[in-house]
């Protein structure tokens, strides 16, 4: 059967998202600017997205001095293969006892089993409400945690990471977090290249790893001090080599102790940590992009050995490189949303 973009057996991943009263409209414009972006080799859009809302089409109103018109209610959630719920400053019930409101309950009702959910900054308390998030661990931005764990015990609460993907619930901090979330499932779904290229027309950062810490001590350095940027370009050069802390210190002319405590105010993780997620980039760029064999990637991505590069791939990533490079090889990636084998979303490093 022929679909409506011409191609035989082709549809578009259909992320519905959800506009509550309240919303915060930079929130609501995330997903449309980042899923609206991806193609596949043939020019065609990977993503379709829409916006609902809990109530027939109509106005809904935002934190700011205008109002939003949605075109769709409620029933579009049961087309979704993925749902966003982002920011709203206006849940009531739910922010202040923890419970749906009749309204919300029977929105979210129209929900498949086995859709995709993830919410952005305060969107969390959705789920929570619903009791998606029982057991689970979850985030959300770090100045409403406290409140979330006291409304939500059971919730596995991790207030100090950009966002969690627990494989078909994904939670995010607020705001840019929201960004780097989004990029993620791009990336989750089709690999580095189609991210990375949205993240380059949006002007961002094509990567924050889910782990980095949510407050960053000195995120704009204080001119008057050193920095590690230079080590960490100068670190960048040189995946393929041995590094070691103390070689990195000295780009900067400090001690190893001074650096390790720039860095992690600057970055928001250990040099250590940092430098195993960029090692896990360059691989995957690689198994996407080139025919090197799995044992060339590890060399040239700094792991040394294969197994080596099979044990972080496994942490970082729930897959192996093998069936990493499988389902995002070159020329296939953009076929449709697929995971690898394994695959459970990137772990919140350390």
């Amino acid at each position: 059967m022929e679909t409506a973009t011409g191609s035989p057996g082709f549809r578009p991943h259909r992320v519905v998202v959800l506009a509550l009263d309240g919303l915060l409209p930079f929130e609501l414009g995330i997903p449309h600017r980042i899923f609206g972006r991806p193609r596949d080799a043939e020019r065609r859009h990977l993503y379709e997205v829409i916006t609902c809302s809990i109530r027939p089409p109509g106005p809904v109103e935002t934190d700011a001095d205008f109002a939003i018109e949605v075109a769709h209610g409620p029933e579009a959630l049961a087309t979704a293969d993925t749902v966003i719920i982002p920011a709203s400053y206006e849940l009531g019930p739910v922010f202040e006892q923890g419970v749906l409101t009749d309204e919300l309950a029977a929105a979210l009702a129209h929900i498949r089993p086995g859709t995709r959910l993830a919410s952005i900054c305060t969107g969390v308390y959705v789920l929570a409400a619903a009791g998606l998030l029982d057991g689970r661990p979850a985030t959300t931005h770090w100045a409403d945690a406290e409140r979330l764990q006291r409304l939500f015990p059971r919730i596995r609460l991790d207030a100090d990471v950009l966002f969690i993907d627990d494989g078909d619930i994904l939670t995010s901090a607020g705001v840019a977090a929201g960004i780097d979330l989004c990029l993620h499932m791009v990336r989750r779904d089709h690999g580095t290249a189609i991210a990375n290229n949205v993240a380059r027309r949006m002007v961002v950062p094509p990567h924050r790893d889910g782990g980095q810490a949510q407050f960053i001590q000195r995120p704009v350095p204080d001119p008057q001090l050193a920095t590690t940027t230079a080590a960490r370009a100068w670190a960048l050069g040189r995946l393929h080599e041995p590094i070691q802390l103390r070689d990195m210190a000295e780009q900067e002319a400090m001690s190893v102790r001074t650096f390790t405590r720039r860095f992690r105010e600057e970055v928001g993780v250990s040099p250590g940590q940092w430098l195993a997620q960029q090692r896990v980039e360059r691989a995957r760029h690689l198994l996407e992009s080139t025919d090197l064999s799995v044992d060339q990637v590890a060399r040239d991505a700094g792991f040394g050995t294969a197994q080596s590069m099979r044990q972080h791939l496994q942490a970082a990533l729930g897959v192996s490189p093998t069936a990493y490079r499988r389902t995002f090889r070159a020329g296939t990636a953009g076929t449709g949303i697929g995971e690898p084998e394994g695959y459970g979303g990137a772990a919140t490093l350390r």
